[in-house]
């Protein structure tokens, strides 16, 4: 079961209850007969490191609400020129954003950018902080190891990129690891130079003023709830989601229970 909380201000405004899908077969998403325009908007995708479109694979439900597009950050080495990369290559107009980890600093980097062009934002499994320099050394431990045994670095991280009870899932791990070899050692070694060298963004926070997401696991040892509570509680009306037994990769790990926040936070477009 996931918790949808909302919170203005610091305080929490009103608790609902986001149904564990499991077992239900499919999800049967409104269209546009059932309430929504006929033009629908763009929805840009942003992946986490090392990661490709099929980290958004089980959200291509998304379709019947949106035109869908998942950006490509394999080619730069700082978040804002990752951003200015994205924007050169996203819709004219305007657009709703949402991203994932490494995805989440390049989409509050796009916001700083384009403010004017994001009709939504949705951060996921990210932060608005820069890395403490604890989290530096780790970023460049790992680095160290994927210049070596890229394969080995990849592994060593799967322990704080799930959730527990998600380590023995055969078809999740293979996900992830066909992601990080398709893409490979440089692109990790440039995403991760980017990651580094990042602001840190909360003092813009309070700027955002499109319908914000704010979502993560639980158990998300990477970003952790604490700074996902600090995100949502300094954007203005943000909606804060907790998917419960469920790590960093919640498209991956829960991904009918993201599917259904996302899918509310793009209803509010409609509002």
């Amino acid at each position: 079961m996931g918790a949808l909380a909302h919170r203005r201000a610091g305080c929490w405004r009103r608790m609902v209850t986001v149904t564990d899908l499991a077992g239900r077969g499919c999800i049967c998403w409104p269209t546009a007969s059932r309430g929504f325009p006929m033009s629908k908007p763009h929805l840009l995708l942003l992946p986490g490191l090392v990661c490709d479109a099929r980290l958004w694979q089980h959200q291509a439900a998304l379709a019947d609400l949106a035109h869908v597009t998942v950006a490509d950050l394999s080619q730069a080495e700082s978040i804002s020129a990752l951003a200015a990369n994205v924007l050169a290559q996203a819709p004219d107009d305007s657009f709703a954003l949402a991203g994932l980890s490494l995805g989440g600093y390049v989409a509050l980097e796009i916001v700083r950018q384009a403010p004017q062009r994001i009709l939504a934002l949705a951060l996921l499994d990210t932060s608005a902080r820069a890395d403490s320099e604890e989290a530096r050394q780790a970023r460049r431990h790992a680095m160290g190891q994927a210049e070596k045994d890229f394969p080995a670095a990849i592994a060593g991280l799967l322990p704080k990129l799930l959730h527990p009870d998600h380590l023995h899932d055969a078809a999740l791990i293979e996900v992830i690891t066909g992601m990080a070899n398709n893409l490979g050692r440089d692109v990790f070694l440039r995403q991760q130079r980017a990651i580094l060298g990042r602001i840190d963004s909360r003092p813009s926070l309070a700027q955002i003023s499109c319908p914000t997401l704010v979502l993560c696991g639980r158990e998300d040892a990477i970003t952790p709830l604490a700074v996902h509570e600090e995100m949502a509680a300094a954007i203005a009306d943000a909606q804060l989601v907790v998917i419960e037994a469920c790590g960093h990769l919640s498209t991956l790990e829960q991904p009918e229970l993201v599917s259904r926040a996302l899918e509310y936070w793009l209803q509010d477009l409609q509002r």
